[in-house]
């Protein structure tokens, strides 16, 4: 299975900056990068990193600074007529593991989705020659009508450490909670931290 793996090389995690500063924000992402990978890596999949500037990271990496529809369709229409799927996997799914993500790799459908929070598509395995990508707005009800109108058969993956992809400072907790990559040792190394108080929260101290 080859994997694209997204990821902005700068100005990452905006929704992040009431807790991190701009550089911390880039880091945590690579952490996090990092954590992707490695559960890539324990999978049967060839992960490539489609980057917006260069990185350094343990996949191979290719640059491409146009928008991430454009990027990936590119790829897509390429692939077109070839038989073997091709998977987009985001870069801030922190809590993947190499089980949910075989989970998906592992279904027979044309197109096959695990949905973010929110509405965001998190993954996508492509198998269909017609079906390009719609990041924008509400995209896992767009790409339910792109795979509808193109014919495409679609599975959908009901994966609570796909669904999460962390954007904002709540979503710190779930990474402390259920994570032990190099996002975890990351945060840890930043000072945050744990506190039950009603509920799980995070603080930085």
């Amino acid at each position: 299975m080859d994997v694209l793996v997204p990821f902005a090389a700068s100005g990452a995690k905006s929704r992040l900056d009431p807790v991190l500063s701009p550089a911390e924000r880039d880091a945590f992402a690579r952490a996090m990068l990092s954590d992707v990978l490695a559960a890539l890596d324990v999978t049967d999949a060839s992960a490539t990193v489609l980057a917006t500037g260069e990185v350094d990271c343990d996949a191979p990496v290719t640059v491409d600074d146009r928008g991430l529809d454009a990027a990936i369709n590119e790829r897509l229409a390429a692939r077109s007529t070839d038989d073997s799927p091709l998977a987009v996997v985001m870069a801030d799914l922190a809590l993947a593991t190499p089980a949910a993500l075989e989970r998906l790799f592992a279904t027979a459908a044309d197109v096959a989705f695990a949905p973010g929070r929110g509405g965001g598509t998190n993954a996508v395995v492509v198998r269909h020659p017609d079906f390009r990508v719609d990041y924008h707005g509400a995209s896992i009800r767009d790409h339910r009508a792109i795979a509808a109108d193109v014919g495409a058969s679609v599975a959908e993956v009901d994966s609570y450490r796909l669904a999460t992809d962390v954007d904002e400072p709540a979503d710190l907790a779930e990474v402390l909670l259920h994570t032990d990559g190099a996002a975890v040792d990351w945060l840890v190394d930043a000072g945050f931290e744990l506190v039950a108080d009603g509920r799980v929260t995070v603080e930085r101290h």
